[in-house]
């Protein structure tokens, strides 16, 4: 658009003396952090990729143990041999089309520009897919939580387990996260805990807390200016996810149903699930139809809950 002109001026009356500038910088999406690879288990992604789409991994068999006295009849177990399928049954693509003249013409490499957007998208479906098949398949839920409760966490009677008016109750939180992985013989090492930025906000004003050398294990508290620590708190390695939004707040991410202020926390060890890609792959054809690139882009997966016990999900609100 030409720049203004005063009433009556005729000098280069058309304006084309400012031509419009594209600018060759492109406005990117902003990506949200992923968490998946950091929080489960992918011991068994290479046997599906070298052999096929299933994997069976046989669980311990538990062993029972009897008193024993001089002369007492030794009697024998049978040995149970359970076993879990991991299996690859989820998948998500993304495709578009670039036409050979708008390629030729265009400022912007756009097919590469899309290409790194879809392989995000990808990501990000990958990351809700996980997340969401984890909190139903904890096997220690809060009040909030949709299955079988192992261990009941909660500070009151809400639908929360945490409906916090003081910040403290944060860092109380994780320590009651903590007790009850214990509870379970979680071991301490590789233990995770993902909440909203919201979570963090609290856990960050609680000073009292985090200044304690009980809570962080440090000297002096590691965490600063509301981030996550690189440190552990009360034994957990610190995620913070938009994954986990406010209740019913889109339709993509993992909400609580029907609560509009509440958010899921997702806590436990490594091993309690485990993930699996199987294809990841982008590729360009051509367009049988017209002059164009096709490209697009395939994930096929697997993820399992395969340790219950050790992943525990609740729902906290903020006041």
């Amino acid at each position: 658009m030409a720049f203004d002109r005063a009433a009556g001026y005729t000098n280069l009356v058309n304006g084309n003396f400012t031509p419009q500038i594209f600018s060759q910088k492109v406005l990117k999406f902003f990506r949200r952090a992923s968490v998946v690879e950091d929080i489960t288990n992918t011991d068994y992604a290479g046997e599906i990729e070298n052999f096929g789409d299933t994997v069976k991994i046989i669980k311990e068999p538990a062993i029972s143990v009897s008193a024993y006295n001089r002369g007492t009849t030794v009697n024998t177990q049978d040995l149970v041999d359970d076993q879990i399928t991991l299996t690859v049954d989820q998948g998500s693509y993304f495709a578009f089309k670039v036409d050979d003249i708008e390629e030729r013409q265009s400022h912007i490499n756009f097919e590469a520009l899309s290409t790194s957007s879809g392989a995000y998208a990808l990501k990000k479906a990958y990351d809700n897919n996980v997340l969401g098949n984890m909190v139903s398949g904890a096997g220690i839920a809060g009040t909030g939580g949709s299955v079988s409760t192992v261990a009941t966490l909660g500070f009151n009677t809400s639908t929360a387990d945490l409906n916090t008016t003081d910040a403290n109750e944060a860092a109380d939180y994780l320590a009651l996260c903590a007790r009850v992985l214990d509870d379970q013989d979680v071991p301490e090492e590789n233990r995770f805990f993902v909440a909203a930025p919201i979570f963090y906000e609290y856990l960050s004003l609680a000073g009292a807390k985090l200044i304690d050398s009980s809570v962080t294990g440090d000297a002096s508290s590691p965490i600063r200016n509301g981030r996550v620590t690189d440190g552990l708190v009360r034994g957990f390695n610190l995620y913070k996810s938009n994954a986990f939004a406010a209740g019913d707040s889109t339709a993509t991410d993992v909400t609580v149903t029907g609560t509009a202020n509440e958010y899921y926390v997702l806590f436990g060890h490594m091993s309690s699930t485990c993930t699996a890609s199987h294809i990841a792959k982008t590729e360009v054809v051509r367009d049988p139809d017209s002059f164009a690139d096709i490209v697009r882009g395939l994930h096929v997966y697997g993820r399992k809950v395969i340790r219950p016990e050790a992943l525990g999900v609740g729902v906290v609100s903020f006041t």
